[in-house]
């Protein structure tokens, strides 16, 4: 396992400290996810999960972790998710699996969010790693020019095989805008909101209660709250 890989299981095993039998838990796309996974399916929490893409669907029926459709109930306890990149106020990027649409839902529906990270994902400001915006093909090369305009250095995500763009879960595309710094990523995120054709964009602002950092002594940040170290 290599360093990177090391952290993020650590990040996911410190996010079982969060975890109470009988709740209901979000469950993120990604590859740290993936380690939690593993380590709730180890558990004793007897949990019902509602999952933010068909990936994470799939996996929890290897590992037998029972799920509920996110209509089917009317709140969920705790999410636990990745993220692309974070802040130092905790705001996010996330995206990156093409699963942002349905990680905002579950997200936004959760009495608790928390992020597990590698270190690397963590930075003072946005814009490192490119942002997510989810739009209807419709219209799409509209988008594109549009976004061009704006300065935003967007690129359709395509398949690396056959060059065909990406579908999300929802049946949209994802266009990736390559900014190295989003100086004002609410401003971002109200001129994106205001776009005909965009259904949803991958900054996540005001999201993430607690951020869990992955490391030789593992790192948790609270929203709002001076940050803590467990070893």
């Amino acid at each position: 396992m290599n360093e990177k890989d090391f952290q993020k299981k650590q990040a996911a095993l410190a996010a079982l400290n969060y975890i109470q039998t009988d709740m209901i838990v979000g469950l993120g796309t990604g590859s740290t996810v993936s380690y939690f996974l593993d380590a709730l399916a180890a558990s004793q929490y007897n949990i019902i999960g509602v999952t933010t893409s068909t990936i994470t669907s799939q996996r929890c029926a290897e590992l037998n972790i029972p799920i509920v459709d996110i209509d089917a109930i009317d709140h969920i306890d705790i999410t636990v998710d990745g993220a692309d990149e974070v802040d130092s106020y905790l705001n996010g990027i996330k995206g990156g699996g093409a699963a942002l649409l349905m990680e905002k839902i579950v997200a936004k529906n959760s009495k608790e969010n928390i992020w597990i990270v590698d270190r690397s994902k963590v930075h003072n400001t946005l814009g490192a790693f490119p942002l997510p915006v989810e739009v209807i093909p419709y219209g799409s090369g509209q988008l594109l020019r549009q976004f061009a305009n704006k300065g935003l250095f967007p690129k359709l995500r395509r398949h690396p095989g056959n060059n065909q763009p990406i579908i999300t879960d929802a049946g949209h595309y994802i266009i990736d805008c390559h900014m190295t710094t989003i100086s004002n990523p609410y401003a971002l995120a109200e001129y994106l909101e205001s776009q005909v054709g965009v259904v949803e964009h991958g900054l996540f602002l005001n999201v993430c209660d607690r951020i869990i950092i992955g490391d030789n002594t593992v790192e948790i940040k609270e929203r709002q709250q001076a940050h803590m170290e467990i070893n």
